[in-house]
């Protein structure tokens, strides 16, 4: 017997998280900036890793936002950084927006688990 599987949301619907929603709104907005001088400058590989996230942000339930987040936060590693190759005026509005984000996501799932 196949295996069904569910696609039911688990958790509150985002607009149940008014600032969720609205911090993930801003982080989309920092986003296409972001996106616009990859594009500008010709960045083609990171163009491509930061193209479905704005619309993402703006269109995911909480768990895709979170995702997107956190896929937002590796494009700043160690050794290979969003930071090497565009200006700090609009890597770093992003990066604060993602943190502003996650830290609000996180404080929602702790008073989701009681």
């Amino acid at each position: 017997m196949a295996e069904r599987r569910s696609d039911a949301v688990v958790g509150p619907a985002r607009h149940e998280s008014p600032l969720i929603d609205d911090l993930a709104l801003a982080t989309a907005r920092e986003v296409d900036r972001l996106l616009a001088e990859a594009r500008a400058r010709g960045l083609t590989r990171w163009a491509e890793y930061l193209e479905p996230l704005p619309d993402r942000l703006r269109d995911d339930d909480l768990r895709g936002v979170r995702a997107v987040a956190m896929r937002l936060r590796a494009a700043y590693g160690p050794k290979d950084s969003v930071r090497d190759v565009l200006p700090e005026s609009l890597t770093e509005p992003v990066l604060d927006a993602t943190d502003r984000l996650l830290r609000e996501l996180n404080r929602e799932a702790n008073r989701a688990r009681g």
